[in-house]
Protein backbone atom coordinates (compact mmCIF):
# COMPACT_ATOMS: atom_id res chain seq x y z
CA UNK A 1 0.00 0.00 0.00
CA UNK A 2 2.76 2.25 0.78
CA UNK A 3 4.48 1.89 -2.43
CA UNK A 4 1.39 3.43 -4.17
CA UNK A 5 1.61 7.10 -5.31
CA UNK A 6 0.03 9.14 -2.38
CA UNK A 7 -0.10 12.96 -1.49
CA UNK A 8 2.18 12.44 1.37
CA UNK A 9 4.61 10.10 -0.94
CA UNK A 10 7.57 12.51 -1.12
CA UNK A 11 7.08 12.97 2.39
CA UNK A 12 7.16 9.11 3.36
CA UNK A 13 10.44 8.55 1.25
CA UNK A 14 12.47 11.38 2.60
CA UNK A 15 11.50 10.36 5.73
CA UNK A 16 12.04 6.97 5.68
CA UNK A 17 16.02 7.71 4.27
CA UNK A 18 17.00 9.07 7.65
CA UNK A 19 14.91 6.54 9.68
CA UNK A 20 14.79 2.26 10.46
CA UNK A 21 11.57 1.05 8.29
CA UNK A 22 9.96 0.29 11.56
CA UNK A 23 10.48 4.03 12.96
CA UNK A 24 8.10 5.60 10.10
CA UNK A 25 4.17 4.54 10.57
CA UNK A 26 1.92 5.66 7.50
CA UNK A 27 -0.99 3.20 7.48
CA UNK A 28 -4.14 5.50 8.43
CA UNK A 29 -5.48 3.29 10.70
CA UNK A 30 -2.51 3.10 12.92
CA UNK A 31 -1.46 6.60 12.52
CA UNK A 32 -4.77 7.79 13.73
CA UNK A 33 -4.64 6.20 16.67
CA UNK A 34 -2.10 8.86 18.02
CA UNK A 35 -4.46 11.85 16.64
CA UNK A 36 -5.21 12.55 20.43
CA UNK A 37 -4.12 12.84 23.96
CA UNK A 38 -6.71 12.78 27.11
CA UNK A 39 -8.27 16.07 26.88
CA UNK A 40 -12.27 16.26 25.71
CA UNK A 41 -13.92 19.59 23.33
CA UNK A 42 -10.20 19.52 21.36
CA UNK A 43 -10.14 19.20 17.84
CA UNK A 44 -7.09 17.12 15.92
CA UNK A 45 -6.33 17.00 12.53
CA UNK A 46 -4.93 13.63 10.22
CA UNK A 47 -1.59 12.69 10.51
CA UNK A 48 0.87 12.65 7.58
CA UNK A 49 2.80 10.51 9.67
CA UNK A 50 3.84 8.95 12.78
CA UNK A 51 7.89 8.84 13.39
CA UNK A 52 9.63 6.87 16.27
CA UNK A 53 13.12 7.51 16.50
CA UNK A 54 15.39 5.95 18.90
CA UNK A 55 18.70 8.61 18.72
CA UNK A 56 19.23 12.79 18.74
CA UNK A 57 20.23 12.10 14.79
CA UNK A 58 16.88 10.33 13.84
CA UNK A 59 15.17 13.40 15.41
CA UNK A 60 17.53 15.99 13.77
CA UNK A 61 16.48 14.10 10.32
CA UNK A 62 12.89 14.16 11.20
CA UNK A 63 13.24 18.41 12.03
CA UNK A 64 15.55 18.89 8.74
CA UNK A 65 13.04 17.07 6.33
CA UNK A 66 9.91 18.75 8.22
CA UNK A 67 11.51 21.87 7.68
CA UNK A 68 12.55 21.32 3.84
CA UNK A 69 9.03 20.07 3.01
CA UNK A 70 7.15 22.48 5.39
CA UNK A 71 5.52 20.38 7.14
CA UNK A 72 4.26 20.76 10.74
CA UNK A 73 5.69 18.62 13.52
CA UNK A 74 3.36 17.67 16.63
CA UNK A 75 5.84 16.12 19.58
CA UNK A 76 4.13 13.47 21.91
CA UNK A 77 5.35 11.75 24.84
CA UNK A 78 2.65 9.17 26.30
CA UNK A 79 -0.59 11.40 25.37
CA UNK A 80 -1.39 11.50 28.96
CA UNK A 81 -2.48 15.56 28.58
CA UNK A 82 -5.50 16.48 29.51
CA UNK A 83 -5.37 20.26 26.95
CA UNK A 84 -5.24 18.64 23.61
CA UNK A 85 -1.46 19.72 23.35
CA UNK A 86 -0.27 16.54 22.13
CA UNK A 87 -3.38 16.33 19.47
CA UNK A 88 -2.32 15.78 15.68
CA UNK A 89 -2.23 19.13 13.38
CA UNK A 90 -3.96 18.27 9.49
CA UNK A 91 -1.37 16.47 7.63
CA UNK A 92 1.66 16.84 10.35
CA UNK A 93 4.47 14.30 11.09
CA UNK A 94 3.68 13.19 14.87
CA UNK A 95 7.26 12.61 16.39
CA UNK A 96 6.48 10.25 19.31
CA UNK A 97 9.88 9.91 21.40
CA UNK A 98 8.20 6.88 23.72
CA UNK A 99 11.29 4.86 22.04
CA UNK A 100 14.00 7.03 23.36
CA UNK A 101 13.54 5.72 26.89
CA UNK A 102 17.22 5.51 28.47
CA UNK A 103 18.52 6.35 31.60
CA UNK A 104 22.06 7.73 30.39
CA UNK A 105 23.39 8.49 33.80
CA UNK A 106 22.46 8.71 37.69
CA UNK A 107 25.32 10.57 39.61
CA UNK A 108 24.96 10.05 43.08
CA UNK A 109 27.80 12.53 44.13
CA UNK A 110 26.54 15.43 41.77
CA UNK A 111 22.71 14.31 42.20
CA UNK A 112 21.45 14.60 39.14
CA UNK A 113 20.04 12.12 36.15
CA UNK A 114 20.80 12.48 32.59
CA UNK A 115 17.88 10.88 30.92
CA UNK A 116 15.79 10.89 27.10
CA UNK A 117 12.62 12.37 26.89
CA UNK A 118 10.74 8.61 26.55
CA UNK A 119 12.06 7.54 30.27
CA UNK A 120 8.13 6.88 32.47
CA UNK A 121 8.45 8.83 35.61
CA UNK A 122 7.80 6.16 37.69
CA UNK A 123 10.91 4.25 36.34
CA UNK A 124 13.29 7.00 36.70
CA UNK A 125 11.94 7.12 40.30
CA UNK A 126 12.81 4.10 41.14
CA UNK A 127 16.20 4.05 39.26
CA UNK A 128 17.17 6.82 41.49
CA UNK A 129 15.68 5.28 44.97
CA UNK A 130 18.40 2.13 44.05
CA UNK A 131 20.95 4.89 44.58
CA UNK A 132 19.29 6.64 48.18
CA UNK A 133 18.47 9.62 45.86
CA UNK A 134 14.65 10.95 44.74
CA UNK A 135 13.15 12.78 42.27
CA UNK A 136 10.34 14.85 43.41
CA UNK A 137 8.04 15.50 40.44
CA UNK A 138 4.96 13.13 40.68
CA UNK A 139 2.01 13.61 38.23
CA UNK A 140 -0.71 11.55 39.08
CA UNK A 141 -0.09 9.68 35.83
CA UNK A 142 3.33 8.89 37.06
CA UNK A 143 3.20 5.11 36.07
CA UNK A 144 2.47 6.20 32.56
CA UNK A 145 3.98 9.39 31.78
CA UNK A 146 7.51 10.55 30.48
CA UNK A 147 10.28 13.14 31.70
CA UNK A 148 9.71 14.77 28.36
CA UNK A 149 5.91 14.97 28.46
CA UNK A 150 6.08 16.53 32.28
CA UNK A 151 8.78 18.91 31.43
CA UNK A 152 6.68 20.08 27.93
CA UNK A 153 4.13 20.64 30.70
CA UNK A 154 5.87 22.19 33.34
CA UNK A 155 4.26 18.91 35.40
CA UNK A 156 3.37 19.35 39.27
CA UNK A 157 2.33 16.14 41.28
CA UNK A 158 1.23 15.32 44.91
CA UNK A 159 4.67 16.34 46.39
CA UNK A 160 4.29 19.91 44.56
CA UNK A 161 3.65 21.49 48.05
CA UNK A 162 7.40 20.43 49.72
CA UNK A 163 9.10 19.87 46.51
CA UNK A 164 8.15 22.25 44.02
CA UNK A 165 7.02 21.16 39.85
CA UNK A 166 9.15 19.88 37.15
CA UNK A 167 10.85 22.99 36.29
CA UNK A 168 12.39 23.29 39.73
CA UNK A 169 14.35 20.37 38.43
CA UNK A 170 15.42 20.74 35.31
CA UNK A 171 18.83 21.59 35.10
CA UNK A 172 19.80 21.60 31.28
CA UNK A 173 18.59 20.32 27.95
CA UNK A 174 19.39 19.29 24.47
CA UNK A 175 16.94 20.14 21.99
CA UNK A 176 16.78 20.08 18.14
CA UNK A 177 14.85 23.00 16.68
CA UNK A 178 13.20 23.40 13.93
CA UNK A 179 15.87 23.38 11.43
CA UNK A 180 17.49 20.33 12.79
CA UNK A 181 20.60 22.57 14.84
CA UNK A 182 21.31 20.71 18.06
CA UNK A 183 21.32 23.31 21.17
CA UNK A 184 22.48 22.67 24.29
CA UNK A 185 21.17 24.53 27.26
CA UNK A 186 22.03 24.72 30.98
CA UNK A 187 24.70 23.07 32.85
CA UNK A 188 25.65 19.88 35.37
CA UNK A 189 26.36 22.04 38.08
CA UNK A 190 24.48 23.12 41.27
CA UNK A 191 24.90 26.71 40.15
CA UNK A 192 24.89 28.66 37.04
CA UNK A 193 23.76 31.82 35.32
CA UNK A 194 25.69 32.32 32.40
CA UNK A 195 23.28 33.83 29.84
CA UNK A 196 19.79 33.79 29.69
CA UNK A 197 17.79 30.66 31.05
CA UNK A 198 16.59 28.97 28.25
CA UNK A 199 16.33 25.79 29.76
CA UNK A 200 13.29 27.48 31.99
CA UNK A 201 12.17 28.73 28.95
CA UNK A 202 11.74 25.39 27.00
CA UNK A 203 10.00 23.95 30.25
CA UNK A 204 6.14 24.77 29.71
CA UNK A 205 6.37 25.65 26.34
CA UNK A 206 4.90 22.42 25.14
CA UNK A 207 6.99 21.37 21.92
CA UNK A 208 6.49 24.52 20.79
CA UNK A 209 10.04 25.89 20.66
CA UNK A 210 11.48 22.77 20.14
CA UNK A 211 12.65 18.93 20.67
CA UNK A 212 14.05 17.95 23.73
CA UNK A 213 15.81 14.92 23.62
CA UNK A 214 18.00 14.83 26.49
CA UNK A 215 17.60 16.19 30.42
CA UNK A 216 19.86 17.05 33.26
CA UNK A 217 17.35 16.23 35.95
CA UNK A 218 18.57 17.63 39.36
CA UNK A 219 18.01 14.72 42.73
CA UNK A 220 17.34 15.00 46.27
CA UNK A 221 18.36 12.53 49.17
CA UNK A 222 15.57 10.31 49.61
CA UNK A 223 13.41 11.16 52.56
CA UNK A 224 12.27 9.14 55.30
CA UNK A 225 8.45 6.90 54.64
CA UNK A 226 5.86 9.84 55.29
CA UNK A 227 3.11 9.42 57.45
CA UNK A 228 -0.36 10.32 56.48
CA UNK A 229 -2.94 11.82 58.30
CA UNK A 230 -6.73 12.57 57.12
CA UNK A 231 -8.94 14.90 58.79
CA UNK A 232 -13.12 15.17 58.22
CA UNK A 233 -14.36 18.39 57.73
CA UNK A 234 -18.34 20.04 57.54
CA UNK A 235 -17.76 22.27 54.87
CA UNK A 236 -14.79 23.08 52.36
CA UNK A 237 -14.82 26.38 53.78
CA UNK A 238 -13.57 24.67 57.40
CA UNK A 239 -11.21 22.60 55.38
CA UNK A 240 -9.23 25.78 53.81
CA UNK A 241 -9.46 27.59 56.89
CA UNK A 242 -7.29 24.48 58.46
CA UNK A 243 -5.13 24.94 55.21
CA UNK A 244 -4.11 28.35 55.66
CA UNK A 245 -3.26 27.29 59.46
CA UNK A 246 -1.14 24.99 58.51
CA UNK A 247 0.97 26.98 56.40
CA UNK A 248 0.75 29.97 58.19
CA UNK A 249 1.95 28.37 61.95
CA UNK A 250 5.52 27.35 59.02
CA UNK A 251 4.88 23.61 59.17
CA UNK A 252 6.55 22.02 55.55
CA UNK A 253 4.28 18.80 54.58
CA UNK A 254 5.37 16.82 52.31
CA UNK A 255 1.95 16.79 50.97
CA UNK A 256 -1.29 18.70 51.73
CA UNK A 257 -4.45 17.54 49.70
CA UNK A 258 -8.50 18.06 50.05
CA UNK A 259 -10.90 15.83 48.28
CA UNK A 260 -14.79 17.78 48.64
CA UNK A 261 -17.75 15.07 49.26
CA UNK A 262 -18.66 14.34 45.28
CA UNK A 263 -15.21 13.25 45.09
CA UNK A 264 -15.22 11.28 47.95
CA UNK A 265 -18.33 9.64 47.44
CA UNK A 266 -17.39 8.52 44.31
CA UNK A 267 -14.04 6.90 45.09
CA UNK A 268 -16.47 4.94 48.36
CA UNK A 269 -18.11 3.33 45.27
CA UNK A 270 -15.08 2.38 42.73
CA UNK A 271 -13.22 0.83 45.89
CA UNK A 272 -15.05 0.57 48.65
CA UNK A 273 -12.57 1.95 50.78
CA UNK A 274 -15.23 3.36 53.70
CA UNK A 275 -14.17 6.86 53.46
CA UNK A 276 -16.83 9.04 55.64
CA UNK A 277 -19.58 9.92 52.70
CA UNK A 278 -21.21 12.19 54.77
CA UNK A 279 -17.80 14.57 55.40
CA UNK A 280 -18.11 17.59 53.12
CA UNK A 281 -14.34 17.88 52.40
CA UNK A 282 -11.72 15.37 53.20
CA UNK A 283 -7.99 16.84 53.77
CA UNK A 284 -5.22 14.63 53.48
CA UNK A 285 -1.75 15.75 55.40
CA UNK A 286 1.80 13.52 55.34
CA UNK A 287 4.89 14.76 56.64
CA UNK A 288 8.23 12.89 55.60
CA UNK A 289 10.07 14.46 58.17
CA UNK A 290 12.71 12.45 61.05
CA UNK A 291 9.17 12.48 63.72
CA UNK A 292 6.06 12.53 61.29
CA UNK A 293 4.54 11.75 64.31
CA UNK A 294 4.61 15.34 66.64
CA UNK A 295 4.18 17.13 62.87
CA UNK A 296 0.75 15.61 62.35
CA UNK A 297 -0.01 15.91 66.09
CA UNK A 298 0.43 19.34 65.40
CA UNK A 299 -1.70 19.92 62.42
CA UNK A 300 -4.22 17.65 63.97
CA UNK A 301 -4.93 19.92 66.60
CA UNK A 302 -4.93 22.74 63.67
CA UNK A 303 -7.49 20.97 62.32
CA UNK A 304 -9.34 20.62 65.09
CA UNK A 305 -9.32 24.18 65.81
CA UNK A 306 -10.77 25.16 62.01
CA UNK A 307 -13.84 22.74 62.63
CA UNK A 308 -12.65 19.16 61.64
CA UNK A 309 -14.85 16.28 63.01
CA UNK A 310 -12.65 13.64 63.25
CA UNK A 311 -8.83 13.31 62.85
CA UNK A 312 -7.32 10.50 62.16
CA UNK A 313 -3.50 9.59 61.76
CA UNK A 314 -2.25 6.48 60.53
CA UNK A 315 -0.46 4.34 62.38
CA UNK A 316 2.32 3.43 59.95
CA UNK A 317 3.18 3.27 56.43
CA UNK A 318 0.52 0.78 55.26
CA UNK A 319 -2.38 2.90 56.26
CA UNK A 320 -0.92 5.92 54.88
CA UNK A 321 -0.77 4.30 51.60
CA UNK A 322 -4.66 3.13 52.18
CA UNK A 323 -4.84 7.12 52.49
CA UNK A 324 -3.07 8.06 49.42
CA UNK A 325 -4.81 5.47 47.17
CA UNK A 326 -7.77 7.05 48.19
CA UNK A 327 -6.32 10.29 46.22
CA UNK A 328 -4.67 8.82 43.67
CA UNK A 329 -8.65 6.72 42.60
CA UNK A 330 -10.05 10.64 42.47
CA UNK A 331 -9.83 10.42 38.94
CA UNK A 332 -10.68 7.19 37.80
CA UNK A 333 -13.55 7.29 40.31
CA UNK A 334 -15.14 10.50 39.38
CA UNK A 335 -15.51 9.39 35.65
CA UNK A 336 -17.33 6.58 36.64
CA UNK A 337 -20.46 9.20 37.04
CA UNK A 338 -20.91 9.97 33.68
CA UNK A 339 -19.54 9.18 30.17
CA UNK A 340 -17.07 11.49 30.00
CA UNK A 341 -14.97 14.36 32.19
CA UNK A 342 -13.29 17.70 31.65
CA UNK A 343 -10.53 18.51 34.10
CA UNK A 344 -10.20 22.15 35.01
CA UNK A 345 -6.62 22.95 35.96
CA UNK A 346 -7.31 26.64 37.99
CA UNK A 347 -4.39 27.60 40.62
CA UNK A 348 -5.39 30.14 43.19
CA UNK A 349 -3.71 31.59 45.86
CA UNK A 350 -4.13 29.16 49.31
CA UNK A 351 -6.18 32.56 51.22
CA UNK A 352 -8.50 32.68 48.05
CA UNK A 353 -8.88 28.67 48.07
CA UNK A 354 -12.24 28.82 49.71
CA UNK A 355 -13.78 31.02 47.61
CA UNK A 356 -12.64 29.15 44.47
CA UNK A 357 -14.50 25.84 46.00
CA UNK A 358 -17.53 27.77 46.81
CA UNK A 359 -17.76 29.29 43.34
CA UNK A 360 -17.14 25.77 41.65
CA UNK A 361 -20.18 24.35 43.82
CA UNK A 362 -22.39 27.48 42.23
CA UNK A 363 -21.36 26.59 38.84
CA UNK A 364 -22.14 23.82 39.31
CA UNK A 365 -25.52 24.20 40.28
CA UNK A 366 -26.16 26.81 38.00
CA UNK A 367 -25.24 24.33 34.73
CA UNK A 368 -27.07 21.30 36.37
CA UNK A 369 -23.68 19.21 36.56
CA UNK A 370 -22.20 16.56 39.14
CA UNK A 371 -18.07 18.83 39.09
CA UNK A 372 -16.28 16.74 41.76
CA UNK A 373 -13.00 18.70 43.21
CA UNK A 374 -9.71 17.35 44.10
CA UNK A 375 -7.02 20.07 45.02
CA UNK A 376 -3.64 20.11 45.53
CA UNK A 377 -4.09 22.19 48.65
CA UNK A 378 -0.98 23.39 49.54
CA UNK A 379 -0.18 24.95 46.41
CA UNK A 380 -4.06 26.42 45.52
CA UNK A 381 -4.11 24.13 42.77
CA UNK A 382 -7.59 23.09 42.02
CA UNK A 383 -8.92 19.93 39.55
CA UNK A 384 -12.62 20.59 39.11
CA UNK A 385 -13.64 17.93 36.97
CA UNK A 386 -17.01 18.44 35.39
CA UNK A 387 -18.97 15.09 34.71
CA UNK A 388 -21.10 14.93 31.53
CA UNK A 389 -22.43 12.65 28.49
CA UNK A 390 -21.00 13.45 25.68
CA UNK A 391 -23.49 12.25 23.89
CA UNK A 392 -25.97 15.19 24.91
CA UNK A 393 -25.92 17.94 22.78
CA UNK A 394 -27.08 20.16 25.61
CA UNK A 395 -24.61 18.26 28.29
CA UNK A 396 -21.82 19.17 26.48
CA UNK A 397 -22.56 22.65 25.58
CA UNK A 398 -23.10 22.93 29.35
CA UNK A 399 -19.65 21.08 30.35
CA UNK A 400 -18.06 23.46 28.05
CA UNK A 401 -19.71 26.47 29.98
CA UNK A 402 -18.91 25.60 33.13
CA UNK A 403 -15.41 24.87 32.31
CA UNK A 404 -14.93 28.60 31.26
CA UNK A 405 -16.88 29.64 33.86
CA UNK A 406 -14.80 27.92 36.70
CA UNK A 407 -11.86 29.81 34.83
CA UNK A 408 -13.15 32.95 34.90
CA UNK A 409 -13.84 32.14 38.65
CA UNK A 410 -10.13 31.72 38.70
CA UNK A 411 -8.69 34.80 37.20
CA UNK A 412 -11.21 36.69 39.34
CA UNK A 413 -9.84 35.67 42.10
CA UNK A 414 -5.74 36.40 41.34
CA UNK A 415 -5.30 32.68 39.94
CA UNK A 416 -3.68 31.14 37.29
CA UNK A 417 -5.73 29.45 34.47
CA UNK A 418 -3.64 26.49 34.58
CA UNK A 419 -1.00 25.01 37.33
CA UNK A 420 0.35 22.43 35.64
CA UNK A 421 -1.56 20.63 32.51
CA UNK A 422 -0.45 23.23 30.39
CA UNK A 423 -2.39 25.15 27.68
CA UNK A 424 -2.74 22.89 24.24
CA UNK A 425 -5.84 23.70 22.45
CA UNK A 426 -8.18 23.66 24.87
CA UNK A 427 -7.00 27.05 26.84
CA UNK A 428 -5.64 28.92 24.24
CA UNK A 429 -8.36 31.72 24.28
CA UNK A 430 -8.11 31.67 27.95
CA UNK A 431 -4.02 32.54 28.09
CA UNK A 432 -4.54 35.04 25.92
CA UNK A 433 -6.64 36.94 28.48
CA UNK A 434 -4.01 35.74 31.26
CA UNK A 435 -1.27 37.31 29.69
CA UNK A 436 -2.74 40.24 27.91
CA UNK A 437 -2.02 41.78 24.59
CA UNK A 438 1.64 43.12 25.93
CA UNK A 439 2.94 39.90 27.10
CA UNK A 440 1.12 37.65 24.22
CA UNK A 441 3.15 39.19 21.66
CA UNK A 442 6.19 38.92 23.30
CA UNK A 443 5.59 35.33 23.47
CA UNK A 444 4.65 35.21 19.93
CA UNK A 445 7.71 36.39 19.49
CA UNK A 446 9.78 34.62 21.34
CA UNK A 447 7.87 31.57 19.32
CA UNK A 448 9.03 33.23 15.57
CA UNK A 449 12.84 33.46 16.90
CA UNK A 450 12.80 29.71 17.60
CA UNK A 451 10.53 28.39 14.60
CA UNK A 452 10.36 31.19 12.00
CA UNK A 453 7.91 28.64 9.62
CA UNK A 454 5.43 27.79 12.45
CA UNK A 455 6.22 24.19 12.20
CA UNK A 456 6.54 23.22 15.37
CA UNK A 457 3.34 22.35 17.18
CA UNK A 458 1.21 24.74 15.61
CA UNK A 459 -2.27 25.77 16.94
CA UNK A 460 -1.33 25.12 20.23
CA UNK A 461 -0.85 27.87 23.18
CA UNK A 462 -1.54 30.77 20.94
Amino acid sequence: MDDLPTPHAALHAALRAGLPADAVLTDPDVTASYAHDMASFCAAGTPAAVVLPRTVEQVQHVMRTATEHRVPVVPQGARTGLSGGANASEGCVVLSLVKMDRILEIDPVDRIAVVEPGVINAVLSRAVNEHGLYYPPDPSSWESCTIGGNIGTASGGLCCVKYGVTAEYVLGLEVVLADGRLLTTGRRTAKGVAGYDLTRLFVGSEGSLGIVVKAVLALRPQPPAQLVLAAEFPSTDAACAAVCAIMERGHAPSLLELMDRTTVQAVNRVARMGLPESTEALLLCAFDTPDPAADLAAVGALCTAAGATEVVPAADAAESELLLQARRLSLTALETLRPATMIDDVCVPRTRLAEMLAGTTAVAEKYALTIGVCVHAGDGNTHPVVCFDHTDEDESRRARESFDAIMALGLSLGGTITGEHGVGVLKKEWLARELGPVGLELQREIKRVFDPLGLLNPGKLF
